[in-house]
This record gives structure tokens, sequence and C-alpha cells, in this order.
């Protein structure tokens, strides 16, 4: 869900890291660089749960270390979008593991950032996030669309002939829309390369979306991938943006 209309100072973030000194130093950053507020940090997933699963909480975007003792971060991802599925989570992580890329992704992350690379990507990853998109960075697109391919190749035989079916209602120029998205190309990049308005793709847009009965880009992309309107080797950038 977009909060495009919200004003920086209204975004409110929370922290989940055991480690405190990289918690805080996320902390000072935001406090540098922009106008969101940090309304709490947990150093560990039950208290983050705990906490979070609260309603009263008043909380957009939570930065989720994937790596943490005990209750790992794919599984505390998965607790609090049953109770929150309002939160936008961006996973945080020390190690470039497709498999836990795919894993978080799949359980509902927006986002994926390696610590390394926290200070230069955080407020980019943010406003992705904030303006409805996904956030993953090239090489983690990269290594997350071969997880993808992998993983469904050995599922194929188990598709969903029904759903790979929902594909033949779409018009040519919806399925051209869609094949734009799966490059990374954005609503202005598909309008300029067809020659339409945006608000026409952004009309294409819905329509794949009602006609696939799927929720955001995202999904759309991943559908397509999966049920054979594009190939996944060809189109690693399809959530980066």
């Amino acid at each position: 869900m977009s909060m495009m209309r919200m004003k920086p100072s209204d975004i409110r973030l929370y922290i989940v890291d055991d480690n405190a000194n990289h918690s805080a130093g996320i902390k000072q950053l935001l406090e540098i660089q922009s106008d969101y507020s940090v309304v709490g940090i947990s150093t560990n997933g039950e208290d983050a749960i705990k906490r979070l699963g609260d309603p009263n909480l008043s909380v957009n975007i939570v930065l989720m270390d994937m790596n943490m003792p005990e209750t790992d971060g794919v599984s505390v991802i998965q607790d609090l979008l049953a109770k929150r599925p309002d939160l936008q989570i961006l996973a945080l992580t020390g190690y470039d593991d497709p498999n836990l890329i795919y894993r978080a992704m799949k359980s509902g992350a927006r986002g994926y950032i390696l610590k390394t690379m926290v200070t230069s990507q955080l407020m980019s990853a943010i406003e992705e996030v904030i303006n409805g998109k996904v956030f993953l960075p090239p090489t983690l697109a990269t290594k997350f669309f071969d997880e993808f391919h992998t993983k469904t190749a050995k599922t194929s035989r188990e598709q969903d002939p029904t759903k790979k079916a929902l594909l033949g209602y779409l018009t040519q120029r919806e399925k051209e829309v869609l094949t734009l998205l799966t490059e990374g190309v954005t609503y202005k990049g598909v309008a300029d390369r067809l020659v339409i308005s945006e608000t026409t793709v952004k009309t294409h847009v819905n329509n794949i979306f009602q006609k696939l009965q799927v929720n955001d880009r995202t999904q759309a992309v991943l559908y397509a991938l999966r049920y054979g309107l594009v190939e996944p080797s060809e189109n690693v950038k399809a959530v980066a943006g």
C-alpha cells in the first residue's frame, strides 16, 4: 500500500536488530538524513512481535535484521504481517544468501538491503517503499531471480493451469506493458516506449492486476515469470525498479 501522500515527518520507523551499535547507527543516520521518526527498537524477534503487535503503536516501516538468534527474521516477518498486514518491512542482513533473500521476499518483505550498504541505500529503499514499490539493489535482484527461477523450475509440473490461463485474458497491449514491467521499466518509461500517456499505462496496469487477480506490480511480475509470459533469466531487474 502506497504512503506517497504522507509527509516525511509522518513516516514512523521501527528497528529490529540484535546488534545495539548497528541499531544506534541506523537511528543516527535517519535523524541526520531525514525527517523520519524512529519510534522504537527491539533487540530480538520475540520483543518485536510483542511490541509491534500492539495496534495502538503507530508504525509504517520496520527495518528487520534477518540474522538474529532464537527467532529468525523470516519467522518474525510472517508473524508480524499476520497481525499487522499494514506494516512495510525492509530486510537487513550481512549476507547476500540467495535463499534467504527469496524467503524474506516471499514472506512479505518489501525490500532487502545488505548492512554494508545501509549508509548509501537506506534512504532510497525507504523512499521506494513509501511510494508503494519494492526495493532490491541490482546485484540482489539478480540473486533473487536466480533463486526464484531455480525454485519455480522444480515445481513447474505443479503449476495451476487455471492461473496460467488468466494470462490469456490480457490484451496484446497489456502483455506489452507487463513485459516492460518485468524489465524494471518505470511507468513513465513504459509510456515513452509505447508512445502512450502515463495515465493510460496506469489504466493498463490496473486492468492487469484485476485480470491476474494480484495486488501490486511485484506480484504481477512474478506471475508473468512463473507462468511463462517472459523468461526469468532475461529479467533480473524486475522488482528493482
